[in-house]
């Protein structure tokens, strides 16, 4: 005798399976759609800094103290006035998302392209917000006002030595978020030119907040 009963609850039963199974399968790809969104999203907002052409436009810069120069495109700036010193770079954003300078620093030498990124607690906080729009040509600018400060006897070092000297920056999005240190290498010109003029190249990028790709 067919037992009627036993019959409809094992039909409930694999119909309940089915649901839950398409339900899963649906859950899973809204999930991946979601994820692919925020992707989107973030990639938008990612600025990424490189140093700026040659023939980007003279930009006057000007220090809280009075200091001021004129950076041209793709040129880093050290000099040493009343015991401080005072650093620059002219510097262009090709990433899609505005920039926001935290804070750089003094970068290891002679060593370029460190597995892991600097920590970021090494870092000197900006005296003040550094914007670089998308697409745009900028500047960073820092002093090292102490005298008691390592980083002032290290740079004096490395100017009179006229040696390479690299500068890290630590920047996010306009969102605060998607961090990356990027490094600035700057280099001498030529003996005979003006000591305050250096050329600067970008030669390493970190992400903080997202994984490495390398």
């Amino acid at each position: 005798m067919t037992d009627w009963a036993t019959l409809s609850n094992l039909g409930t039963a694999a119909g309940t399976l089915v649901l839950a199974a398409a339900t899963f399968s649906a859950v899973r790809s809204a999930e991946r759609s979601a994820r692919a969104a925020e992707r989107s999203v973030q990639a938008s907002l990612r600025p990424l800094l490189i140093t700026s052409r040659a023939e980007a436009p003279k930009q006057k810069v000007l220090w809280q103290d009075g200091q001021w120069a004129h950076l041209p495109g793709s040129a880093g700036y050290l000099t040493l006035a009343n015991e401080v010193v005072y650093l620059a770079a002219s510097i262009r954003n090709v990433g899609p998302g505005l920039a926001v300078i935290h804070g750089w620093r003094i970068g290891e030498r002679p060593r370029f392209a460190e597995h892991e990124h600097p920590p970021v607690e090494d870092f000197h906080r900006q005296g003040r917000d550094l914007y670089i729009a998308p697409g745009d040509t900028g500047f960073w600018h820092a002093a090292v006002r102490e005298t008691s400060d390592p980083d002032h006897a290290t740079l004096l070092a490395q100017m009179k030595e006229r040696d390479r000297i690299n500068i890290d920056l630590l920047y996010g999005d306009g969102e605060g978020g998607q961090r990356t240190i990027s490094r600035f290498s700057f280099m001498p010109k030529r003996d005979g030119e003006s000591a305050d003029d250096w050329f600067c190249q970008v030669v390493r990028h970190w992400n903080v907040d997202r994984p490495d790709p390398r």
